[in-house]
């Protein structure tokens, strides 16, 4: 009986998608590229808002895995998912998205009334997302790239610190370039037989979308890497160039940033367009090795402009 327990838990926990957590990560940008990492209260604020997002992040999954459960079980890889596979009935997913809805929006309510009240419509737009915007041609696409915009934004009113202004277009297209990838994919993939939305699509236009998505990224990113000035952390080696190299603080350090973003994009569009494997960005991001290292090195490099130098 315990055994059987373990194994519905298990299951539930699976349902719940943690590895789709790693998009939530996101919330932690106006913290970092204000220079606000070390300050225990506004990281603090971040932290509870990336946890409230995990709980509605999941609550919709599970919403959405009732909703597609017959569709899912016509897809190579969706009819694993354990809702699809019977392992985790239909009412307890939806007992368990409840609690979490609930629990979520209890937390968010600790943060900021802002925040509470972006919380309610992501989570609300998710739930509308499931039912019916993604059945919709280019509106799907539009709906996925938004949850992304909203998670930056949440982060921003959970600190109380913006994001630059041509980092957020370059969030905003950024997950254009994921979310049309991940349509061009699922194309290749299965059609029509798995999500409708599909047939408003041929693949040359999904080429399109994906490809202007990620020249756009690429330009959005450079033009913050040029008008951005760094933020004086005054940090370990901040003085020593200030008496001997004060020319280099005034350098565009995070133009050198732009390395690693064009070997991302680059990957990821091999990705894309060579494997045919961009249905799932989270878990190609968790996985791809040389694609997870270039997101490592380019965090590295932002940390020690912005903390170290």
């Amino acid at each position: 009986m315990l055994k059987i327990s373990q194994v519905k838990i298990m299951a539930v926990l699976e349902a719940l998608r943690p590895i789709q957590w790693i998009k939530n990560l996101s919330l932690f940008a106006a913290v970092i590229l204000n220079g606000q990492l070390f300050n225990t209260p506004i990281f603090l604020k971040s932290l509870w808002a990336f946890i409230t997002f995990c709980l509605l992040s999941s609550s919709s999954y599970l919403i959405n895995d009732v909703v597609d459960v017959e569709k899912d079980r016509l897809h190579p890889a969706k009819k694993n998912r354990p809702i699809a596979r019977g392992d985790v009935e239909e009412k307890t997913a939806i007992f368990v998205a409840i609690s979490l809805f609930i629990l979520g929006l209890l937390i968010s309510r600790s943060v900021s009334s802002g925040f509470f009240t972006i919380s309610l419509v992501f989570i609300i737009l998710q739930y509308l997302y499931s039912f019916i915007l993604k059945k919709k041609a280019v509106v799907d696409i539009i709906g996925i790239a938004f949850f992304f915009i909203i998670r930056a934004y949440a982060g921003e009113l959970a600190s109380g610190y913006h994001l630059p202004v041509w980092i957020m277009l370059a969030v905003i297209f950024l997950s254009l370039f994921l979310a049309s990838g991940k349509r061009r994919t699922e194309f290749s993939h299965t059609g029509t037989k798995t999500r409708s939305s599909l047939a408003g699509y041929d693949k040359t236009l999904l080429d399109f979308y994906t490809t202007m998505f990620a020249v756009c990224t690429l330009i959005a990113y450079a033009m913050f890497t040029f008008f951005e000035e760094p933020i004086i952390f005054d940090g370990l080696i901040h003085n020593f160039l200030l008496d001997n190299f004060p020319k280099a603080l005034g350098r565009k350090w995070y133009m050198i940033t732009l390395l690693p973003v064009i070997f991302g994009l680059m990957r990821y569009g091999q990705i894309i367009f060579e494997m045919e494997e961009g249905e799932r960005p989270e878990k190609v991001i968790a996985t791809d090795i040389p694609l997870l290292l270039v997101i490592l090195f380019w965090g590295l490099m932002m940390i020690t402009i912005i903390y170290v130098i």
